[in-house]
């Protein structure tokens, strides 16, 4: 067994991953983001089926048993080092924070904005294959609808803190995957997190969108502003609990271990 990393290690884990994200070329970027879209759907396709599965009989855990299966998603995206926006806040951050120096933040934003939009764009496109009748069990459809309309009848506010929790999971797990010294330990914390933010549910607005985008597909009545709405509030929510409550207060662990130290 490895000796736990101190902050101070963990953090440069995180610098030199964080680097290797910013300067990945625009090839490389569109096609680990667009990976992660579509590979994120197979999280959510298992967690109706399971879900459809055990509502017949075991309605009061079917919820339980589709967040247990879900965290197979995030493990895929992490062994197969796929770019989930959110879950690229801390890493690049780190970089730009340890490089002071540097201009940074056009490739922040690049890599940000490529992240979401290749994610929904790979996503979307796995949506549709997966919608077509007789793809998915029979059931599912049902389960992955009823999210959907659950979703865009809740409180803005609750959403908002959703996203928040859900944008601090993923953060979260980047900084986990420092701190931590093999890949099993990897797939660990991995399928943790995902089991977490299914369980919830906790808003990625990755996730969300695109179960929601299951639920128009599978007949739910959700119009285009209810859907920009909704992505705007997670986003917002994202950002605060990503950005805001995980990544600052990690990078000023380590500013204030530094001080301490120096």
């Amino acid at each position: 067994m490895g000796v736990q990393p101190d902050p101070s290690e963990v953090f440069q884990r995180a610098v030199d991953e964080g680097q290797r994200r910013l300067d990945q070329s625009p090839l490389e970027l569109f096609a680990t983001s667009f990976i992660a879209g579509f590979t994120i759907v197979f999280g959510i396709a298992a967690l109706g089926i399971v879900e459809a599965a055990f509502a017949s009989q075991f309605e009061d855990i079917a919820s339980v048993a589709g967040a247990l299966i879900f965290g197979t998603g995030i493990v895929f995206l992490v062994v197969g080092r796929a770019e989930l926006f959110t879950e690229n806040f801390f890493d690049p951050v780190a970089a730009a924070a340890e490089n002071s120096q540097s201009w940074l933040v056009s490739k922040l934003v690049r890599l940000w904005v490529v992240t979401f939009v290749l994610n929904l764009v790979g996503g979307a496109l796995m949506v549709w294959v997966l919608s077509v009748d007789g793809a998915l069990p029979s059931g599912t459809a049902h389960a992955l609808r009823g999210f959907a309309e659950d979703t865009v009848v809740r409180d803005p506010v609750a959403g908002f803190a959703k996203g928040i929790t859900g944008g601090g999971l993923v953060t979260l797990l980047s900084f986990l995957l420092s701190a931590v010294n093999s890949v099993r330990s990897q797939i660990t914390v991995s399928y943790m997190v995902g089991v977490l933010l299914a369980l919830g549910p906790f808003d990625h607005v990755i996730v969300t969108v695109l179960h929601l985008l299951f639920g128009v597909f599978f007949g739910a009545d959700i119009g285009l502003g209810t859907l920009a709405e909704i992505t705007a509030v997670v986003t917002a929510g994202n950002i605060v609990g990503g950005l805001g409550l995980v990544t600052l207060s990690h990078i000023a662990q380590v500013q204030g271990a530094r001080e301490d130290g120096g």
